[in-house]
């Protein structure tokens, strides 16, 4: 084991890049002190962005080899520290500037450097997003990966950078949004198993919208190992062993890269004009009529036997369809007690034929579409299915679970296709239980044009739902519908999340986090929602930062290499 002291500062620069020199290096002695490292500070630690145009910005930038970063590499040589900071920098033409990460190493010398590639919103209006290949940079410390706020806003940058062998991502930022500290950081660092040392600027003359704060250094577990809190300046220090970032494994789960399936990707490397989603870019047109969907969260699971279960949803079903509901979900595996399914799975799918045809008659009969997952038998082979029944109880769509658990795999193949189902009633996907650890199915199937994903589930853990599911809504803008079973690890309810159109003067919270339903744990309930496909339509996160649009596919190619 290799312990190395890591520290993320938090602290807001003002319009005196001499001042704030000043103020870097104070951090830096601080971090030093306290037998730091790598230090990470935040996105344009250099001045604050309060430029009026794109030539206003470009005089206020810096130079590589201008005062600003002068200074702050002969900090670091005199310190001994590696340092990752946020530096606007001047473009190689007048008047581009980009918004980069400079790595500097303890001998002063300039590491690497990321130009910023998904930025975030104004941004747009004043910078060049970056489009050089994604980096690693090893050091004497580790193997060190750059990103900048939005870049962890959308699942590609941070997952390039893991799949290319990072150990450490450090993540300089500039936000005011409160998702940066309870989801996109720690998620990022689960998903893929790395170290987070995010530095966020905090506090600033704005008394509506403050920059937020919430510094952090994450473990590859998600533990939060230091936080510096969303008020105040402040610095943090953890003791971290970079090679824990080398074990993929997601304790009772799966490796969270050996499960992925390159060969299910092409479409996040197809040209951005190339795939369904292209005609959803952008905000929904005006003249876009809204489209409804009541929708049922039926919360049942096996309880006494499955006969006992299975009237039980029937029941449901019933109950939906006089409700009003078009589209109902069944929790994961619903009918089966946990275990039932591993232990004999032949006979699990001889009982699944006899469920999946009497919810059939129950769809035809209340004049509901249902996803319900079973297990399905073809060819000697079994696998975790979610059946989409239309209102005439035919089945229109079926999605055999791509990506298994390690106790899964004991029973079940994987399926071979990610598709969405265009129904009567819209475009629909599908993904099973801790599949929500997986970023790239849900971006998939939000490329390939859905406008609501089922997931029948059964959470394994508290973040599962408040973390990954709040971020395959927020990073593909597609309402998300998470029916648990009530005996679920996790002892959590049901979960659906709205798309969400963006509107102008949106308070930042509401525009950067969408909107929740929840069912109450462990108890039979449902829940109808009226889900409006309209909003999946609005892919615009801000006024200009749409998260599908503004991806950069022919950069992607590690996405799709086994």
């Amino acid at each position: 084991m290799t312990t190395v002291r890591v520290a993320a500062a938090q602290f807001f620069s003002g319009d005196d890049v001499k001042a704030n020199l000043a103020l870097c290096r104070t951090y830096l002695e601080r971090a030093s002190a306290e037998g730091a490292q790598l230090v990470v500070l935040p996105e344009n630690a250099n001045r604050v962005r309060d430029h009026s145009d794109r030539k206003v910005c470009f005089e206020h930038s810096e130079d590589l080899d201008g005062p600003f970063v002068t200074g702050l590499r002969a900090t670091a040589r005199e310190l001994g520290l590696h340092v990752a900071v946020g530096v606007d920098l001047r473009g190689p033409r007048e008047p581009d500037v980009h918004i980069a990460s400079v790595l500097i190493g303890p001998s002063g010398d300039i590491i690497g450097v990321h130009r910023k590639h998904v930025l975030w919103d104004y941004e747009y209006t004043l910078f060049e997003p970056g489009d050089a290949p994604y980096e690693v940079f090893d050091t004497a410390l580790g193997r060190i990966g750059l990103l900048l706020c939005a870049d962890g806003i959308v699942p590609e940058t941070p997952r390039a950078l893991g799949l290319l062998g990072a150990q450490i991502l450090c993540n300089s930022l500039n936000s005011r949004g409160p998702d940066e500290l309870r989801v996109h950081v720690p998620l990022r660092a689960m998903e893929n198993r790395v170290f987070h040392v995010a530095a966020n600027t905090v506090g600033g003359p704005e008394l509506e919208w403050p920059w937020i704060g919430g510094s952090q250094i994450v473990s590859p577990a998600g533990a939060r190992l230091a936080e510096a809190g969303e008020l105040e300046p402040g610095l943090v220090v953890a003791d971290i062993d970079p090679s824990e970032a080398d074990d993929k494994q997601m304790p009772g789960i799966a490796d969270v890269f050996a499960w992925r399936r390159p060969d299910l990707y092409a479409t996040l490397t197809r040209p951005l004009a190339d795939v369904p989603a292209a005609a959803m870019y952008g905000p929904a047109p005006a003249d876009l009529p809204s489209r409804i969907v009541p929708t049922a969260l039926m919360q049942v699971s096996h309880f006494r036997g499955i006969e006992w279960t299975v009237m039980r949803a029937l029941g449901q079903i019933a109950h939906a369809g006089r409700r009003g509901a078009r589209l109902g979900v069944l929790p994961e595996l619903f009918c089966f007690a946990p275990g039932e399914v591993a232990g004999d799975p032949a006979a699990a799918a001889e009982r699944s034929r006899d469920v999946l045809s009497r919810i059939s008659g129950a769809c035809a009969a209340a004049g509901l579409h249902v996803a319900v997952n079973l297990v399905e038998e073809d060819g000697g082979l079994f696998h975790s299915t979610v059946f989409l029944l239309d209102d005439q109880g035919a089945v229109a769509h079926r999605y055999r679970k791509t990506h298994l658990t390690d106790a899964e795999r004991t029973w079940a193949a994987p399926g071979d296709r990610i598709t969405v189902a265009r129904t009567a009633i819209g475009a629909i996907g599908a993904m099973i239980g801790d599949e929500v650890w997986v970023p790239e199915v849900a971006r998939v199937l939000a490329l390939e044009g859905a406008e609501l994903i089922v997931h029948p589930t059964s959470w394994s853990a508290p973040e599962a739902m408040h973390v990954a599911a709040t971020e395959r809504t927020e990073e593909n803008r597609v309402h998300l519908v998470s029916v648990t079973r009530l005996d679920c690890p996790a002892g959590l309810g049901s979960q659906a999340l709205r798309a969400d159109d963006f509107v102008p003067g949106q308070p930042i919270a509401l525009m950067r986090y969408p909107t929740g339903y929840w069912t109450r744990p462990g108890f039979e309930e449902q829940l109808v929602l009226d889900l409006d496909l309209r909003e999946s339509n609005d892919k615009m996160m801000g006024h200009h930062l749409d998260p599908l649009a503004k991806r950069t596919p022919h950069l992607y190619s590690m996405f799709t290499e086994p």
